[in-house]
């Protein structure tokens, strides 16, 4: 079964690709490639930190200890 799903992907892999490395359009550039080149890089940016500080704040999310510092008992007393 692994083995099937291993040829299974490798095939279409190999079949995907040709196509999708058929990239040359001569001159006329795609919707998309005019509005990459015409980004101004420091929005990028912006919009980078934007994000990165989003995910840094999903780390507030990850549940924590129930006991995460000592508080002595009265055991230990």
């Amino acid at each position: 079964m692994r083995w099937r799903l291993i040829l299974a992907l490798f095939l279409m892999t190999s079949a995907i690709g040709p196509v999708s490395a058929q990239n040359d359009r001569g001159e006329l550039r795609t919707e998309t490639q005019q509005r990459i080149a015409s980004r101004e890089s420091s929005v990028d940016l912006l919009w980078n930190l934007v994000g990165l500080l989003g995910l840094i704040g999903l780390i507030g999310l990850l549940p924590q200890h129930e006991e995460d510092s000592y508080h002595p008992s009265s055991f230990d007393e």
